[in-house]
């Protein structure tokens, strides 16, 4: 450990700031290379994601079987996944059993907030700062910080003033909460306010969900995995994952080639029957037909298919209409929610939607919520409110490149990076999973180890030249940001005002951040910069 009273840093070959999987990863990637490595993480356990967002009903929604570790058979054949879809804490003991397993913990600094890392042109070295005041050096500085990892902060006037009890989902407490005979009140209706509704309704004594905007959400058709379908599963799994490196989202699923306009309507119902009642999940609702991204026609077929949905489940047709998402929000242009029995809750009796676009919310007061037309009454209120998608970690750190420039200003516009994982003007500073690259639009962990391996034959390359300093430039930078913008241009990603472009943050620039041309494609891109010595960069 590092003397926080010596004025000389203690020297790390890299080091990563965040212990979710990235980081893990990282680290492990970073070790087999003879690297001195360490992890600078935040909290004070391991899992990134999935030790912050502890809400009840938190769950993932990539298959457990694809939303894990490949780089490891014995692995694999070790881990027992309990459920299709895996709930928060099976997955946070999955991430403790891979530190564990590989002795990462050793090299993980718990409790440490990097609050600063600047680049000495000079030395050709990161210094980094702790918010505890502690310095270290590294010649690689690799950001593992994830997607969805800063929440928005409520802001709400007189929140100070409740006289209850507030949580967020995305800083829940250990202990949990017991909604028992309270009433509570639930602000925001994406992938966390889906998830916890109905056990929140289950638990509370009345539960009022306020809803701004109405979002698409499936069924999930989660269910234990029985010992036959892991032993089936394991028997192959490297074809399963061979399978899916070649889909786009990067995991294993059934995917239809046919467009919906080719098939005739009884085909078309029948296809989203199919993955409405059997196949389940958002993924593979995206893939029923070829074109449902891109063809706006196409994706009307789906939008109306689920909003018809909802309205033969939720009894009450005023709010069956409130939770019907409008036509200016195409179905799976904000990341679509993925539920259990969600829309069912809305036909419990002590449960109520509250429509606060029609009547926005003014403040909270001593003994709940006030809107424009209303005061509702509240013992406890919850927010889902969402993250600063994407950039927010980066953001929240003041980094520094050659001549001090700052990345807060140079993404003042939006973020601008190549390939998404490196920035000019930043040498040897490298993001995992960052925008312009697949990250939120496919299997996260696929597409983790897909920049840290691709990363680390990098390093091996630069060293075997003798070169010291990597840094992508600008021209490079901006032909990538431009193929970005390019190839989600020609879908219908950009109209929906999603976390994907910074649409839930007040102020932050419209920018469309993921790479959709998926994960085949993008790792052909990177392959190719690879087999032209590493194009785009330079080393020295």
């Amino acid at each position: 450990m590092t003397d926080k009273t010596t004025p000389n840093p203690e020297f790390f070959d890299m080091l990563i700031v965040g212990a979710g999987f990235a980081g893990l990863y990282q680290l492990y990637k970073a070790r087999q290379m003879g690297f001195k490595a360490r992890v600078l993480e935040a909290g004070d356990g391991v899992g990134g994601t999935w030790f912050w967002n502890r809400y009840p009903g938190a769950r993932c929604d990539v298959e457990s079987l694809d939303y894990s570790y490949s780089f490891s058979n014995e692995l694999q054949q070790e881990w027992d996944w309990s459920q299709r879809y895996a709930p928060q804490a099976e997955i946070l003991s999955y991430i403790n059993h891979v530190a564990d397993k590989f002795g990462l913990r050793e090299d993980i600094q718990l409790n440490t907030r990097v609050t600063a890392a600047t680049f000495d042109n000079e030395r050709g070295r990161w210094s980094v700062m702790t918010k505890g005041g502690e310095m270290l050096d590294c010649e690689y500085l690799v950001m593992a910080t994830g997607c969805l990892s800063i929440p928005q902060i409520p802001r709400f006037k007189g929140l100070d003033d409740f006289k209850g009890k507030w949580y967020m989902s995305a800083d829940w407490p250990k202990e949990g909460v017991d909604f028992g005979g309270k009433r509570v009140g639930l602000i925001g209706t994406g992938s966390s306010g889906v998830q916890m509704t109905p056990l929140i309704a289950a638990q509370a004594a009345h539960l009022t969900v306020f809803q701004r905007t109405a979002n698409f959400s499936v069924p999930a058709q989660n269910e234990p995995l029985d010992r036959a379908t892991l032993d089936e599963v394991k028997a192959s799994y490297g074809k399963r994952r061979a399978l899916g490196r070649e889909a786009v989202t990067g995991q294993y699923l059934s995917a239809n080639d046919k467009s919906a306009l080719e098939v005739t309507p009884e085909e078309r119902i029948a296809e989203f029957e199919y993955r409405w009642r059997g196949a389940g999940g958002g993924f593979r609702m995206l893939r029923a037909f070829s074109d449902l991204m891109r063809n706006p026609q196409a994706n009307l077929y789906a939008a109306e298919f689920v909003r018809t949905k909802i309205r033969g489940i939720v009894k009450d047709p005023l709010t069956a209409e409130l939770l019907c998402p409008k036509d200016d929000l195409p179905f799976g242009t904000k990341r679509l929610c993925v539920d259990t029995d969600y829309y069912e809750t809305f036909n419990r009796e002590n449960v109520a939607l509250v429509d606060i676009k029609a009547s926005p919310i003014t403040e909270v007061i001593a003994n709940g919520v006030r809107t424009q037309g209303k005061d509702y009454e509240l013992d406890v209120l919850v927010f889902a409110t969402g993250f600063d998608a994407m950039t927010g970690a980066l953001m929240a750190i003041d980094i520094r490149g050659t001549s001090g420039v700052s990345l807060r200003d140079k993404w003042a516009a939006g973020p601008v990076t190549y390939l998404g994982i490196a920035i000019s003007g930043f040498p040897n500073l490298f993001v995992i999973a960052g925008p312009g690259s697949p990250s939120v639009l496919s299997n996260m962990v696929h597409s983790i180890e897909t920049h840290v391996d691709w990363l680390g034959e990098f390093l091996r390359h630069a060293h075997k030249k003798g070169a010291r300093r990597i840094e992508a430039t600008q021209a490079s930078e901006e032909q990538w940001v431009r193929h970005v913008n390019d190839i989600a241009n020609q879908t219908l990603y950009p109209v929906g005002n999603s976390w994907y472009l910074g649409g839930n943050m007040e102020g932050k620039p419209r920018v469309f951040m993921p790479y959709v041309a998926g994960v085949p494609a993008y790792r052909k891109k990177i392959e190719d910069v690879a087999s032209k010595d590493y194009e785009g960069f330079v080393c020295e």
